[in-house]
């Protein structure tokens, strides 16, 4: 396979279903995220203050929120991105899931997470917070978790189309990529890395690679 042929192929942006509109609310422009999300994060850190929350208490809640967001990327992407159900039907429900991704990396309008997956993912999380945090607090913790959601999106889109400058950059798009074209049981974590080293997924690096 050429160069151009490879670069075709990844970036190529295949149809997931029969339904023409099926396929339409399978792609989302990257914009439309922060369209949605931004707005709604305004409104409950809004409602988190307004309802007697200290601001102390908002801003700690807040930062909990994108910790707690920061391990749920690492465990939605490892256990429900990665899942294969064991029954009919199971590898192409992986495929729309995730395995397109890892297909064709490269396509800008399914690099970040369409409305139809991500609302009722939001919805589930926000009752989750809601239950556990209880109001206002729960307002507060929910922003910062939909906020890190914002960032994972963004950086994932970046590192699929733009190589960093800084050392720290380039480390993480280098842990993504390995993921991508060495082996994706490893490096999980996509904004943040940190949960590979807890739960030992780093990627081996160029440095062990030369030592093999």
């Amino acid at each position: 396979m050429g160069s151009s042929e490879r670069t075709e192929r990844l970036a190529a942006s295949p149809d997931l279903f029969e339904n023409r509109v099926l396929n339409f609310f399978s792609r989302v422009h990257p914009v439309v995220p922060a369209l949605i999300f931004v707005p709604v994060i305004v409104v409950l850190i809004w409602l988190s203050v307004d309802r007697g929350l200290s601001a102390l208490g908002t801003v700690g809640l807040f930062v909990a929120g994108l910790a707690i967001w920061t391990l749920s990327e690492y465990w939605l992407h490892r256990l429900l991105f990665h899942w294969t159900p064991k029954f009919k039907g199971g590898d192409k429900i992986n495929f729309i899931i995730h395995g397109v991704h890892h297909d064709h990396p490269n396509d800008k309008m399914r690099l970040v997470m369409p409305p139809a997956a991500s609302i009722p993912l939001a919805l589930i999380f926000f009752t989750a917070f809601m239950l556990i945090f209880g109001s206002p607090s729960g307002y507060a913790a929910f922003a910062g978790f939909l906020l890190g959601y914002l960032v994972y999106d963004y950086m994932h889109y970046y590192l699929h189309h733009f190589v960093p400058k800084s050392k720290l950059g380039k480390r993480v798009r280098e842990h993504h990529m390995r993921h991508h074209f060495q082996d994706h049981n490893y490096g999980y974590g996509v904004s943040s890395p940190f949960w590979d080293h807890v739960f030992r997924t780093v990627p081996r690096s160029r440095k062990a690679d030369r030592k093999s």
